[in-house]
């Protein structure tokens, strides 16, 4: 490689970026999905269970209805209060306005007082299965919590300290996300998710670009090989998307989510590179298939949609079925995931992820060769 083929390559590059920093409309949506969309999935998108809207039919109406009732208080569930009968009961759980409607029978304190066993109705919607389970749950804690009271009202004793029964205590260690933050984990996903389908867009739109104004022919007869006319492009689309997650990390990630850093910013930043280029191999199939921005449009939604599924981001690889599971060797995204979470959060070094990057850049690897062959076929026709 002689001092003119860097000379080229540089200038290439420089060709990809000017011609980048023009198009006014791809360099906003770049910014925003990099800052605005990171925001909005770390802040509005949470797993856990807050002001979930409860009704209830209280048939009893006494002290212990009441104070069941109340152990189901906010954060967690917002009462809306008492519903007349099980038709507007329905009404309003089929409408979406409430998620769960409680039913405590007539003769539910003389019951307990007596010492005979009863039961609350719970309807809950599930349709969204995630917020049923957690409501679910966190139901049936507030009812062994109430159960427990009763008891040890019953037994005239005021805590379970007082009882001189061995009991068993969980002592637990929460690592990484002591506090649970369901926005550290949403914004990093966000931030890696909006990588990935840059990395394909970007790459895959920048060559098909060249075939709409008709430039991609007066490179295939210049003095170039293929290699000479996609290297430039990649490392393009390498500086603009590595800038793009500098400023997710230091605008949005870390000082408006609070996410601790735990890692070295340097092995994060090469990772990151190592993932950019897998990646822009596809992107560069995706163009080497495509006619126009449309049809990469398309194809970069067909092949991002497996790529994210099968990376364990949102769905544990053991609960996958087992015929899925070896196909998630196959995502440059599940690679990534492990470490850059294993990066930021846990503080993991290069002697505990090399296994995964190198087999990342094997990936990218075969890809981009299989990218330059693609686009090398395509003249040869």
């Amino acid at each position: 490689m002689s001092i003119l083929w860097w000379r080229r390559i540089f200038a290439l590059t420089q060709k990809e970026l000017l011609q980048f920093s023009r198009d006014l409309i791809l360099v906003l949506a770049t910014l925003y999905f990099f800052t605005g969309e990171v925001f909005i999935g770390g802040k509005g998108v949470s797993f856990d269970l807050i002001n979930a809207p409860m009704g209830y039919m209280d048939h009893d109406q006494s002290l212990s209805s009441r104070e069941w009732l109340n152990k189901l208080r906010q954060p967690y569930f917002d009462m809306k209060g008492q519903v007349t009968d099980e038709k507007q009961a329905q009404y309003l759980l089929d409408e979406g306005l409430l998620l769960g409607v409680l039913d405590i029978p007539e003769n539910f304190e003389r019951n307990l007082l007596n010492g005979v066993s009863t039961s609350i109705g719970f309807q809950l919607d599930a349709s969204n299965v995630i917020l049923g389970n957690l409501a679910d749950s966190y139901v049936g804690l507030a009812n062994a919590h109430s159960n427990q009271e009763w008891m040890l009202s019953r037994l005239k004793v005021v805590s379970p300290d007082q009882m001189q029964v061995p009991a068993i205590e969980a002592r637990q260690i929460i690592l990484y996300n002591p506090d649970g933050k369901s926005s550290w984990f949403m914004s990093i996903s966000e931030m890696m998710t909006v990588l990935s389908m840059l990395s394909l867009f970007l790459t895959a739109a920048i060559l098909v670009k060249e075939k709409e104004r008709g430039t991609i022919e007066q490179l295939s007869i210049a003095p170039l090989t293929p290699f000479q006319i996609l290297l430039p492009k990649i490392l393009a689309v390498q500086m603009i998307l590595l800038s793009g997650i500098a400023m997710s990390l230091f605008l949005i990630v870390i000082p408006v989510f609070e996410v601790p850093f735990q890692g070295e910013y340097w092995l994060f930043f090469l990772v990151s590179a190592v993932y950019i280029y897998a990646m822009s191999g596809l992107g560069i199939f995706i163009a080497t298939i495509s006619k126009n921005l449309a049809q990469v449009m398309i194809v970069s939604i067909l092949l991002i949609m497996p790529i994210v599924l099968l990376s364990g981001a949102f769905t544990p690889p053991e609960a996958m079925p087992e015929w899925e599971q070896p196909l998630i060797q196959l995502s440059p995204l599940y690679y990534y995931i492990n470490m850059g979470f294993g990066i930021i959060l846990k503080g993991n070094d290069l002697s505990l992820i090399w296994q995964d990057l190198l087999s990342l850049f094997a990936i990218g690897s075969v890809l981009f060769l299989f990218g330059i062959w693609l686009f090398h076929r395509q003249f040869e026709r």
